[in-house]
C-alpha cells in the first residue's frame, strides 16, 4: 500500500481540526510552519518585499477564515493556492507600484548573508546570478511564472504545483516548459552579466 505523502501527519490532523474550532494558537502554529514557503511564493511572484508580505498576511488571514472548508489533503498546496490567488489579484490591481526592489533576491530563501562556507567572491556571484532570474521571472506570464517557482524553486511535485494552481497535469507540465524555456532565454540575453561559472549552463 502506498502512502500518500500529501497527507497530514498526525500532529498537522491536530492542529488543522484546533483551528477548525476557531483555536488561532493552533493556527499560529500552521503560520510558524509555512509562513516562509507562503512567502517565498509571494516574493517571486511579486517581487517588493513590502507587497509579498501584505499578500502573505492576508493570506493567512483568508486561511484562518476559510480553514472549516479545508477537506484534508496537502496543507502546503492548500495555503500556497490562497496567496498564488492573492498575488493574481495584486498583479491585476491598477495601483501596483511598478518600482521593483531587488537587493535582497538570490536563489536561496534567505539570501541577505554569506554562509559560512561561502567566500565572499562566491556570495557575490550567488547574489547576482539571483537578481538576473528575478528579473527573468519577472518576463514571463504569471501561469507560467507560478508553475516555474513552484517546481523549479519551492521543490513541488507537479501534482502539488497542479493543485496550487487549479490546472492538470498536463497544463502544469506545458506551462513548466514554456516557462523555463523563456527563462533561458533571457539569461541567454543577459549572459555578460551573469557569473562566468554559470554562463555556459544556460
Amino acid at each position: 500500500m502506498e502512502l500518500n505523502e500529501n497527507a497530514l501527519g498526525p500532529e498537522e490532523e491536530s492542529l488543522v481540526a484546533s483551528s477548525q474550532k476557531g483555536d488561532l494558537e493552533a493556527f499560529n502554529a500552521i503560520v510558524e510552519r509555512y509562513e516562509r514557503v507562503v512567502y517565498n511564493l509571494a516574493l517571486r511572484m511579486l517581487s517588493e518585499p513590502a507587497v509579498a508580505e501584505d499578500a502573505t498576511q492576508d493570506a493567512f488571514i483568508s486561511a484562518f477564515q476559510n480553514i472549516k472548508g479545508f477537506r484534508g489533503g496537502s496543507l502546503r498546496a492548500w495555503l500556497l493556492k490562497i496567496v498564488a490567488n492573492r498575488c493574481r489579484d495584486v498583479l491585476r490591481s491598477a495601483y501596483r507600484r511598478r518600482t521593483l526592489s531587488l537587493e535582497a533576491l538570490t536563489l536561496d530563501a534567505d539570501p541577505s548573508f554569506p554562509s559560512r562556507t561561502e567566500s565572499p567572491e562566491d556570495y557575490t556571484m550567488r547574489r547576482e546570478l539571483g537578481k538576473e532570474i528575478q528579473n527573468g521571472l519577472e518576463t514571463i506570464p504569471h501561469d507560467q511564472r507560478l508553475v516555474l517557482v513552484l517546481v523549479d524553486i519551492q521543490g513541488l511535485g507537479y501534482e502539488e504545483a497542479a493543485e496550487v494552481t487549479g490546472a492538470s497535469l498536463g497544463t502544469v507540465k506545458s506551462r513548466l516548459s514554456r516557462g523555463r524555456a523563456r527563462l533561458r532565454d533571457y539569461l541567454r540575453t543577459k549572459e555578460e552579466l551573469l557569473p562566468s561559472r554559470f554562463r555556459q549552463k544556460v
